[in-house]
C-alpha cells in the first residue's frame, strides 16, 4: 500500500481508508487552515518531526471520549475538594501549546514544533482551536489544546505541571463540552492514562458516524 504525495498548491486529501496498517496517509501539502480544517473534518491529522516532510496520519481505529462518560477517580474527587480548583479557556494559547511542547521536548522528543505551533496558532485565530487549563490553589497546574469543528473536539495535547494538572483540565473541559451537546473528544491514539479517563477504542467507521452528527453534515 503506497503513501500519496501531496502538493502544496492543491488542497485534497485521499480516501482515509487507503492509510496503512500504521495508519500513515499521504506526506507533503502545508499546514494551512483551510487543508487543516479539512483534514480534520475526515479524520486525518498532521503528525511528524521537525525538518521532515509533513506525514499525515488516520489510524483505522481511534480512542475517543464521549464527555458524559469521562471518569472521575476517587483520588482526584479527594484532591478536588482538599484544594481551591479554577478552570480558564483560552487564557493564553500560544503560552499553553508552548508548555504542552516543553514538557515532552528534552524527554521523548516532541512533534510540537515552530511550524505546528505556529499552524495551531492560525487555527486559535479563526476560531477553530482552543486552550483549556486548571489552576490548584492559583496556580496553573495543568493543560491541553485542540481543534474544535460544530460539535467534535479533537484533542491534540496535554500538560501538567503538577499533581492531576491535565486531569482537572480534561475533566472540567468534558463537562463543558458535554453541556453543549458535544459528541466526542478525538484522542487519536490509546494511552493507559486515556482509558483510565474513560476512552474507548472504535472504528474508523463508527467514528465518522459520530463526526457526520457533530458536524451536522
Amino acid at each position: 500500500m503506497s503513501v500519496f504525495l501531496l502538493d502544496k498548491n492543491e488542497i485534497w486529501f485521499p480516501e482515509p481508508t487507503l492509510a496503512d496498517p500504521d495508519g500513515l496517509l499521504a506526506v507533503g501539502g502545508d499546514l494551512s487552515v483551510d487543508r487543516l480544517i479539512l483534514a480534520y473534518t475526515h479524520g486525518i491529522f498532521p503528525w511528524y518531526n521537525e525538518g521532515d516532510d509533513i506525514m499525515w496520519w488516520c489510524p483505522h481505529e481511534r480512542y475517543v471520549i464521549r464527555p458524559a462518560n469521562v471518569h472521575v477517580s476517587h483520588s482526584v474527587k479527594k484532591f478536588m475538594k482538599k484544594h481551591e480548583i479554577e478552570f480558564m479557556l483560552n487564557r493564553d494559547f500560544a503560552d499553553t501549546i508552548h508548555r504542552c511542547r516543553l514538557k515532552r521536548e528534552f524527554k521523548e522528543g516532541t512533534w510540537i514544533h515552530d511550524a505546528m505551533e505556529e499552524a495551531y496558532g492560525r487555527l486559535h485565530e479563526k476560531g477553530y482551536a482552543l486552550a483549556f487549563e486548571a489552576s490548584v490553589d492559583g496556580i496553573i497546574a495543568g493543560g491541553l489544546y485542540g481543534v474544535c469543528l460544530g460539535r467534535c473536539f479533537f484533542g491534540e495535547s496535554m500538560y501538567s505541571d503538577s499533581e492531576n494538572g491535565s486531569k482537572l483540565a480534561l475533566i472540567a473541559l468534558a463537562g463543558m463540552l458535554e453541556t453543549r451537546n458535544f459528541i466526542f473528544i478525538d484522542c487519536q491514539f490509546h494511552t493507559d492514562h486515556l482509558e483510565s479517563m474513560g476512552g474507548e477504542m472504535i472504528s474508523y467507521e463508527e467514528y465518522m458516524k459520530l463526526m457526520e452528527i457533530g458536524l451536522g453534515t
